[in-house]
C-alpha cells in the first residue's frame, strides 16, 4: 500500500477519533504514539496534522507539536450559531427547489433517525458513530436541495465541530431532539420554511444550553487533557 493511501486512511482515523471524543480536547498528539497507532510516517502525520489544523480540529503548538482543539462554552457557542447561520438559509433555498425526489431523501432519512431515537427512548445502547450518521443524514436532507455545494461543503465542516461537542458531552435530549426532528420532517413537507426555521433553532439552541447548564464539558476545560483521554459514557 503506497503512503498516499495510509495517509488518507489514517486522516480519517484520526479525524473520526478527535469528533467522537477518543481523542480527547487538549490531548497532545505525540508523534511517535500516532505512528504506532495509525501506522504512518512521521512525515506524513505532520502533513495531516497540519491539514486537520486547518479544519480547527488541531492546533499547532511550534516547537511543543500539536494537540487536539481544546472546547469551550464560547466555542461552543459560537460553532452552533455559525451552523445556524448557514443551516437557516440552506433551508430556505431548499425548501424552494426540492421536488418529489428531495420529500423522498428527507423522508427516508428521517425514518432511520426516528427508529433509533425510538430505541434509544426504549433504553437500548447505540454506537454513538450511527446515532449521529443518521442524525447527520437528516439534517443534510433537509438541505440537500439547496443548490449550493459551496454551501454544503462549509455547512459539513460546521456541522462536525458542532458534532465534536455532541460527542464529548455525550448529550441525547430524547423525547424533545426526537419530537423536534419530526417537526422539521413536517415543515419541510408543509414547505413552512419559517416554522421549519424557528425549530432548527430550538432544536440546536436547546442542546448548547443542555450542554452548559450540566457542566458537560468542565471535565475537559479545567486542566489540560493528559496522553489519555477521559472515561466517557456510552451513548444512549
Amino acid at each position: 500500500m503506497d503512503e498516499q493511501t495510509v495517509g488518507e486512511g489514517a486522516y480519517r482515523r484520526i479525524r473520526a477519533d478527535i469528533l467522537f471524543g477518543r481523542l480527547a480536547p487538549g490531548q497532545r498528539l505525540g508523534l511517535d504514539a500516532m505512528r504506532e497507532r495509525y501506522g504512518a510516517s512521521v512525515s506524513t502525520l505532520r502533513e495531516l496534522l497540519s491539514r486537520l489544523s486547518s479544519e480547527a480540529l488541531v492546533v499547532a503548538e511550534g516547537q511543543r507539536g500539536f494537540e487536539v482543539a481544546p472546547v469551550s462554552a464560547a466555542d461552543f457557542r459560537e460553532v452552533a450559531a455559525l451552523r445556524l447561520l448557514l443551516e437557516e438559509h440552506a433551508l430556505k433555498e431548499s425548501f424552494s427547489t426540492g421536488r418529489l425526489e428531495w420529500e423522498g431523501r428527507v423522508v427516508a432519512a428521517h425514518h432511520k433517525l426516528a427508529a433509533l431515537e425510538r430505541a434509544l427512548l426504549a433504553g437500548d445502547a447505540a454506537e454513538p458513530a450511527q446515532w449521529k450518521r443518521y442524525d447527520w443524514e437528516f439534517h443534510h436532507a433537509l438541505i440537500s436541495a439547496c443548490g449550493s455545494q459551496a454551501l454544503l461543503q462549509a455547512h459539513a465542516a460546521v456541522y462536525d465541530r458542532y458534532l465534536r461537542y455532541q460527542m464529548v458531552a455525550v448529550v441525547f435530549r430524547g423525547a424533545i431532539a426526537a419530537e423536534e426532528h419530526q417537526r422539521l420532517l413536517d415543515h419541510a413537507l408543509a414547505r413552512d420554511v419559517g416554522a421549519a426555521q424557528a425549530v432548527l433553532r430550538a432544536h440546536v439552541d436547546g442542546c448548547v444550553e443542555q450542554v452548559l447548564a450540566a457542566g458537560l464539558l468542565d471535565p475537559f476545560t479545567r486542566a489540560p487533557a493528559a496522553e489519555s483521554p477521559p472515561r466517557r459514557k456510552r451513548a444512549g
